[in-house]
């Protein structure tokens, strides 16, 4: 399989494969870094979450160290490491809940109910999809191979990724290394120990639900289309809106049916619900904002600040991964860093204040965010 990674030259490779074989740690890990970072993303396409996709990684990396002495070079030490990845990944969906959206796990809240969800759907942070650094980490534009059907960055879109948990583990692996890949049916079939009509008969299945899940148009499209004029236009003007408590104006900016959700809290909120929750909720008056761009899961985002008196610094609150639809927003996906776990009535207006969650500075800087703004 051709592909965009930039693995080092053949007979570096070669050099480096025999002294890893030798026991030299330092070359493995030179042999491994051209592909840590596409690595990383496969895990997390399978997976939906970073940290799942960390654990993930290392647990594939040990495993093809120690299977080191049994690579015989059939295939490519790309091809090889992304075999142990996939089944690595595979291990750890067997023991892990699926990664969803709110939208997919509970009816949409009643905007004066606050960030718990009154039905009985429990805040379990651990089922919900995570963003994901894509340009830190290096996810790069454009085909992972002349094969796949999926960009890079396409394939981690929170769409993208949350159409991947609807698929059984077999399909989602299928269809990513076939479909973002760019893999050939036997090599899937190789990397999975099935048959290559059971591979076809597995992706064929999962590009069906995929199909029907994803919106018509991704969001590279769109964003193409928009240009980057217009991308800093929308964010700037969200930024805008929101650091000045404007609801009018950032309702302005959203499409009919938008939707707002607060990942790990378990609400959501769609169309005219937006309206009483802007005035109840983040521009209530309550809260002072600051905000900085960012990019994530490929898409534009924004990083919200909240102030905090104890502090004396606008503290790290949010990431809001926009959707965007023509010029206008039809998603706000806002992953939250503080605690959401509280029976207090008051709790919504006291939010801002809450402790932050213990890896939130990392998170933050995880996306190329300082953890706090100073006023």
């Amino acid at each position: 399989m051709s592909g965009t990674a930039r693995s080092a030259p053949p007979a570096v490779e070669q050099d480096l494969l025999v002294r890893a074989r030798n026991g030299d740690e330092s070359a493995f890990n030179s042999l491994v870094e051209a592909h840590r970072g596409e690595l990383h993303a496969h895990c997390y396409r399978m997976l939906g979450s970073v940290h799942d996709a960390e654990d993930a990684l290392q647990d594939a990396l040990l495993r093809a160290w120690r299977g080191l002495p049994r690579f015989e070079g059939r295939s490519s030490v790309r091809s090889w490491l992304y075999t142990i990845a996939t089944n690595a990944s595979l291990d750890m969906i067997a023991r892990r809940p699926k990664r969803v959206l709110p939208m997919e796990h509970v009816p949409p809240t009643d905007p004066h109910a606050g960030p718990a969800q009154p039905m009985g759907a429990p805040l379990i942070e651990s089922v919900w999809v995570e963003p994901y650094p894509d340009e830190v980490i290096g996810v790069e534009d454009g085909l992972a191979a002349p094969e796949a059907t999926y960009e890079q960055r396409e394939s981690v879109e929170l769409a993208f990724v949350a159409a991947m948990q609807h698929l059984s583990p077999n399909q989602r692996a299928a269809l990513l290394m076939r479909d973002v890949l760019g893999f050939s049916a036997q090599e899937v079939a190789d990397s999975l120990d099935s048959t290559t009509q059971s591979v076809n008969s597995a992706l064929q299945r999962a590009r069906k639900t995929v199909e029907e899940k994803l919106p018509e148009q991704s969001q590279q499209e769109t964003l193409r289309a928009l240009g980057d004029k217009g991308m800093r236009q929308v964010v700037e003007a969200y930024m805008d809106a929101m650091h000045r408590g404007d609801v009018q104006a950032v309702v302005g900016m959203l499409a009919e049916d938008a939707e707002w959700s607060m990942p790990p809290a378990g609400s959501w909120f769609r169309g005219p619900q937006l309206l009483g929750f802007l005035e109840t909720g983040p521009l209530s008056g309550e809260w002072r904002w600051k905000h900085l761009p960012t990019r994530v899961n490929g898409q534009l985002a924004v990083g919200s600040y909240a102030w905090k008196d104890d502090e004396s610094a606008y503290v790290g609150f949010a990431l809001d991964v926009l959707t965007i639809e023509g010029d206008r927003i039809a998603a706000v996906t806002s992953f939250i860093n503080r605690s959401t776990d509280s029976d207090d009535p008051e709790f919504y207006a006291k939010w801002p204040r809450q402790a932050l969650d213990p890896d939130s500075a990392a998170a933050f800087e995880r996306f190329g965010l300082p953890a706090r703004l100073l006023d």
